[in-house]
This record gives C-alpha cells, structure tokens and sequence, in this order.
C-alpha cells in the first residue's frame, strides 16, 4: 500500500511538504505542490481519512438520519442525500429509524460518537430531548422533511399544502363529496399539517371532514389498511380514500381489493408522496409529489454551510398534484406528467 513517505519520494519533498499539501496549507511553493499532487496521481495515494480527521477536527462525513429506509420516498431521499454529498467531498453514514424515537436517538448518538461533521435528520417524533441538547451543544444539524418545533436549527422541507388544495378542488370537481383521510402520526409535524391542510381545504369548499373520516395511521402499510377496512364497513362510506403517504396508500389499495371492491368504481384512492410504482398500479394512482430530488441536495449544501461555517437560511419547496386515474378521471385526462 502507498504510504504518504512514497509521496515525498516520489516527489522529491520532505514527508512535511506533502502533509501540508493535503491539507491546503498555505505555506507550499506552486511548484512543490504541483509535483505531490502528480505524485499523488501517479501512485494513487489516498490519504488516511481518520488520521486526517485527527489533525483537522474534520471526518469530511455527514451523518444521515431517515424515518424509514423501507418508505420509497426517503429511500430516494437518501440517495439524492448521498450523491450531492458525495459532489461536495463528504461521505454519508445513514440510519434507519423504523418511525422509532428511540431508535432514531439511539443512531443520532452512534453518529456523534463517531465524530461526523454535521448531521442531517428527518424526525420520527415530534419531541425529541435528544434534538434540542444536540442543537444546542453545536453540532450543525438540518432537519429535512420533518422538523420540531422549537430546535432552532434550519428546516428543508416540501409545503404540501397547496397540492392538498389542489387534490381537494379536483376531486369536487369530479362530483365526490365524502372524502377521508388516512393520517400520519400527530406527533409528527408532516402528520399533523397534512391533516389540517385536508381540513381547510374541504371547509374552502364548504365540505365537512366527520372524525369518522379521519383515521390514525403510522405511516406503515399496516394501518392504511386497518383504517381503510374501518372506513369500508361505516354506513356511508368515503367516496375517496386519501392516505398521507404512499405506504399507507399501498395498504388502502390492498383493503379495497381484499373487499372486493374496484378502484374507482367503488372508492377512489389518492395518496400523499408520489412513488414510480404508482403508475404502474391499475389504475396509476393519483397523488402529491414532493420534489425530493430537490429536498436532498438542498438539505446537504445547507449543512455543509454550517459546518463550513455559513449561516444558510431554511428553505421551503412546493409539492405539486400529479393527476392520474385512481379517482374517477376521464381518460383524456392528461394532467399526469407520468
């Protein structure tokens, strides 16, 4: 293996020159540096990340918090995370918090322990002690998606609430008049907001949302089921189904069918967080979309700001409705942007 003293060899210069070199030390002549950059180059050197970290306090790598790697949304998320890190010079170490506060603290702890840089999170709760001590200890730290009210640390989220009115004023549009809803958990701030922006939106149109309409999920399949079949068996059943994520809009779908029911002959069905299988159900389901793409770089030039010791701003980004055929649509109806 290559050694930093193969360098200097190479290179004609002491062990020092080249250590300065590598950590863009101003102190190097433009011709030094020109020859262990080249000698780099040639042999392939690759410096020791964690003796480096020793001698800058840096590990160029961030630490990658989700709510669930098991939702396609921050999967994607995750990975557009990954590759504009990866653009800016930093790794990223990712955990998985199942929708488990305690999980979810238990990764935000490994990751400080292994000395990251700065550290991105999508809260599973929406109180965290853990959140605010990290906050205020200094750790530059970016809430992405999800936040919590009062860590006073900067938010990179998608404003879903005009889509929601979007979807609402479309489906009136389309004649339905008893809509329900599969919410998120209220602990966390996109579960509350997306319920109360559903609310609104049906009262601008002068519609009631009963609390029999309003079901509780988790964000897992599992309950978008269980409150589905809840729905289905009421006396006047919902005439659309909209699940504020698309796992719980996965687990409608399969109540539905399990009832024998069609989509949307019998109930449509529209979700909250676009995924590419949506267009691939029968029929292509009808939902909001994030521009997670968008979210996730943006979530880390913020956070490398911090830790390069910027000051960057929040930053919200609008979600959009994205028209398909879960609902009812005509067929001519081209609004999908598949």
């Amino acid at each position: 293996m290559t050694s930093i003293k193969d360098v200097a060899a190479q290179a004609g210069v002491s062990v020092a020159t080249v250590s300065r070199v590598l950590n863009s030390h101003p102190s190097v002549s433009p011709d030094a540096r020109t020859r262990v950059l080249a000698a780099v180059d040639a042999l392939g050197y690759r410096p020791n990340a964690v003796a480096r970290s020793l001698r800058t306090d840096q590990t160029r790598t961030l630490g990658l918090v989700i709510s669930d790697v098991l939702n396609p949304y921050f999967t994607e998320l995750a990975r557009f995370v990954e590759e504009e890190a990866r653009a800016l010079g930093y790794s990223v170490i990712i955990g998985n918090a199942d929708e488990r506060p305690e999980l979810q603290d238990h990764h935000v702890r490994t990751l400080l322990d292994r000395r990251i840089d700065g550290l991105l999170v999508s809260p599973a709760d929406g109180d965290s002690p853990l959140m605010a001590e990290v906050s205020r200890g200094g750790t530059p730290m970016v809430f992405v998606d999800r936040w919590m009210p009062g860590v006073d640390v900067p938010v990179v989220r998608a404003d879903g609430r005009h889509a929601i009115r979007d979807l609402v004023a479309h489906l009136h549009a389309l004649g339905h008049r008893r809509l329900a809803i599969i919410a998120g958990p209220a602990a966390t701030t996109t579960g509350d907001e997306r319920v109360e922006a559903f609310r609104e939106a049906l009262r601008a149109r002068e519609l009631d949302l009963p609390e029999a309409y309003i079901g509780q999920g988790d964000f897992q399949a599992d309950s978008g089921r269980r409150v589905t079949e809840r729905f289905l068996a009421l006396p006047e059943p919902p005439e659309v189904v909209f699940a504020a994520d698309n796992l719980m809009a996965l687990g409608a779908l399969d109540a539905i069918r399990a009832a024998g029911l069609r989509v949307p002959q019998d109930v449509g069905l529209a979700a909250f967080d676009d995924i590419p299988w949506f267009v691939h159900t029968d029929p292509p389901i009808t939902a909001i979309a994030q521009p997670t793409g968008e979210l996730g770089r943006a979530a880390v030039r913020a956070l490398v700001d911090m830790v390069e010791g910027r000051s960057p701003q929040s930053v919200t980004l609008p979600a959009r409705l994205v028209v398909r055929r879960s609902c009812g649509e005509p067929a001519s109806d081209r609004r999908s942007n598949l």
